[in-house]
């Protein structure tokens, strides 16, 4: 678990069954800026973690909240933080923070003694090669995959041809090493795969028609549709 994800763990914990605890308070114990503290109390509530309370006064968690205790053995607990450290190292920002947010919840609905297996958890999906454009990608193909957008980008291929592409994009895919977005291309007419690291200036543009034969489902029937 990152020290960030952990701190939110523990503030959503802290606030659990207290009267207003103040950000100078929390500070204090979690060892960090006041200011620090208003930034993760503001990213837990916009992740839905009912905290009442505002800078200045004091937060608590809403006395009306439901957090019964999951019930998840140690292994689905593993692989659910697994799964959100490589979210939120490989994934764009907003993948980063729904992960975040995800942890969050989960750890305030948490029983203390199911905890450990997070806090234990000695499994790291480190962000290094991964800069803040090429996250910025993501987001904006992400976006453009959830509000069926048309995106327009500059491609070179592994051969080293540059061509200039307009796109539906249908889906991201995440391969371990390298993410590509599935899409219907207008200029081959067809299914291709696109290497998110080889495209620049990523444009997201009009909305795409709704086309029997270029939906997600034709593209999934044919998976291993050709690159570029």
């Amino acid at each position: 678990m990152s020290r960030r994800a952990d701190r939110l763990f523990r503030i959503a914990e802290l606030l659990r069954g207290r009267r207003l605890t103040t950000a100078q308070q929390l500070a204090e114990w979690l060892e960090v800026s006041p200011r620090t503290v208003y930034r993760d109390v503001r990213d837990l509530q916009l992740s839905g973690v009912p905290i009442e309370g505002e800078a200045g006064i004091g937060y608590r968690l809403a006395r009306t909240a439901s957090l019964p205790p999951l019930t998840f053995t140690a292994d689905e607990l593993t692989a659910l933080a697994v799964g959100a450290r490589m979210a939120e190292s490989w994934g764009g920002a907003a993948l980063a923070g729904g992960a975040r947010g995800a942890l969050a919840k989960i750890a305030a609905a948490m029983p203390a003694d199911k905890r450990v297996v997070l806090e234990r958890l000695a499994v790291f999906a480190p962000s290094y090669h991964v800069d803040r454009g090429f996250s910025e990608k993501v987001d904006a193909l992400h976006r453009a995959v959830d509000t069926r957008l048309v995106v327009r980008f500059a491609y070179c291929d592994r051969l080293g041809a540059h061509t200039e592409r307009r796109v539906w994009p249908l889906g991201l895919v995440y391969w371990g090493a390298r993410w590509t977005v599935g899409a219907w291309c207008e200029l081959r007419e067809d299914f291709r795969n696109f290497d998110i690291a080889r495209m620049t200036g990523v444009q997201v543009l009009e909305p795409f028609p709704d086309v029997s034969g270029r939906r997600l489902a034709d593209y999934l029937r044919r998976v291993n549709a050709p690159s570029q």
